[in-house]
């Protein structure tokens, strides 16, 4: 039983691998679940982001508007509002329109060839709509080697309305919306570029940007609360990201991107109250060692381990394969898998397939294999009423075990944790088969007790020439003689070594 349990790891039977985790996101900054805890447990946004941004300075700032990219690579683009509004050319000539769309194409500047792009759509009353969205502030059209593109330009606050309400849902605290008001502008003005067409993308590569549908009051309330409220570090506006549940702990911004630098202000810390987030612990995936291999691109996927960073978040997962061990980095797991984050771990258990013949009735059946990752597992049976626990398994420090059994007929055996199970192994249970001469009667018993047949060595062909059940005790002629026993559905079939009567 030592050397069983000293035995390297082998998935012989198939590695059933457990995929667990927690969170939604890059991990980096304020968890906005957790923040959403914070301001259920009574903290102001101030504190909530001086737990999430450590050594961060709470700061005003000067409004300055921002250019968002809504289109590009147009051919055309329909910009109307329900009141008159205006177009500003390159050289600050006007065109003045009325309440209506007008499409932006070809056949536009071919009817107004005084007009000199970029071309700039100012509001009147009424904001301004493209493609029937509407938007804020003013709409710039640039002709580019691809296409039209369209950048809307306006006061960072009026941006940040169509911002807050799509990052964070409806019903919350109005701290957390504070909260989240402050990170979104701190983002937003440490993000900017001055020297390019746009500053921002209107989706998850900068912020969810929605324009006026997005908004909701009470977010403009939280956004007007905090007006020019940035977070600084040693005199900047820091880059204040954000993400949507941590797990119960952040990461800091190395362990999230490997290229980047230590940050002293996003670094990682405990998320206590992110425990509200419906994505706080996923589902455990059960995986096959062949879906593994299959999603990988490895053969005789053996073992997965992952390696943590220090966040103890997954860096990276290790993989045991027919040609040895590869490396994947963590983002490539969570692509191929379509993980939340990187905040997970592999468990794995199998069931060391038999090696040896059948075990002989009434004899021990040794039953091994290995867990890693995982709390105590069970060793189940298959029964008329169901799988059935028949003991609990306990590990070496290197995961093995070694549990042994009576059984009293060929059984299926699986390991079972937490409401999952890994494969199904049959182990086979022999009748022990006692076989005698005394001269010339043959004494046999089967335990236990199963249909037998004796046969006898005739012309090079063993031949049937008796029947039994459990026991046979009967003269026979000289010769050489052996039981069978099919053994039915419960038993392996056994065949006993020859015996010789003699006259």
């Amino acid at each position: 039983m030592l050397a069983a349990l000293a035995l390297p790891v082998a998935a012989t039977a198939g590695t059933v691998f457990l995929l667990d985790g927690r969170g939604w996101g890059h991990g980096v900054g304020l968890s906005q679940w957790g923040a959403e805890g914070y301001a259920r447990h009574g903290y102001p946004y101030d504190s909530i982001l001086a737990h999430y941004y450590p050594h961060t300075v709470l700061t005003a700032v000067q409004p300055r508007p921002v250019r968002v990219l809504l289109k590009r690579g147009q051919k055309s683009v329909r910009i109307g509002s329900a009141s008159p509004f205006v177009v500003v050319d390159a050289r600050g000539h006007t065109l003045h329109l009325p309440a209506r769309a007008v499409v932006i194409d070809r056949r536009f500047m071919l009817r107004h060839r005084k007009l000199h792009q970029p071309l700039r759509f100012e509001p009147g009353a009424q904001p301004l709509q493209v493609d029937l969205a509407a938007y804020r502030g003013d709409v710039v059209v640039k002709k580019k080697d691809d296409g039209l593109m369209v950048v809307n330009v306006l006061a960072l606050d009026r941006y940040l309305r169509g911002v807050v309400p799509w990052e964070a849902p409806m019903g919350w605290h109005v701290a957390t919306y504070e909260a989240q008001a402050v990170a979104a502008r701190s983002y937003t003005l440490a993000t900017l570029h001055p020297g390019q067409d746009f500053d921002l993308f209107p989706d998850e590569r900068s912020q969810m940007y929605g324009g006026v549908r997005a908004e909701r009051p009470e977010t403009n309330l939280a956004i007007g609360a905090t007006a020019g409220k940035v977070l600084t570090y040693d005199g900047h506006v820091i880059t204040a990201y954000y993400f949507s549940s941590s797990g119960g702990r952040t990461s800091a911004i190395q362990d999230a991107w490997p290229a980047m630098a230590p940050v002293p202000y996003l670094v990682s810390v405990a998320d206590p109250y992110d425990y509200i987030s419906p994505h706080h612990v996923w589902p455990t995936r059960l995986l096959s060692a062949a879906q593994l291999g299959a999603t990988l691109h490895m053969s005789d996927v053996r073992d997965a381990r992952v390696v943590l960073n220090s966040s103890e978040r997954a860096s990276s997962v290790r993989v045991l394969g027919s040609a040895g061990w590869r490396s994947f980095p963590a983002l490539a797991i969570i692509n191929r898998f379509k993980l939340g984050s990187n905040d997970f771990e592999i468990g794995a258990l199998t069931l060391d397939a038999p090696t040896t013949a059948p075990t002989v009735f009434g004899s021990p059946l040794h039953v091994s294999g290995w867990v890693r990752g995982l709390g105590k597992a069970r060793l189940q049976e298959l029964t008329p009423a169901g799988w059935e626990t028949v003991a609990r398994v306990h590990t070496t420090p290197a995961g093995r075990f070694l549990v042994g059994l009576r059984p009293a007929r060929s059984v299926e055996l699986r390991l079972a944790y937490n409401g999952v199970a890994g494969d199904i192994v049959s182990y086979r249970v022999s009748p022990k088969v006692l076989l005698r001469a005394d001269g010339t009667s043959l004494h046999v018993t089967v335990a236990p007790r199963l249909p037998l047949q004796v046969e006898r060595l005739t012309r090079n062909e063993w031949r049937p020439v008796a029947r039994g059940t459990g026991v046979f005790n009967r003269a026979l002629r000289p010769g050489s003689y052996r039981v069978s026993v099919t053994g039915g559905g419960s038993y392996a079939a056994t065949i006993s070594a020859p015996v010789g009567l003699h006259g």
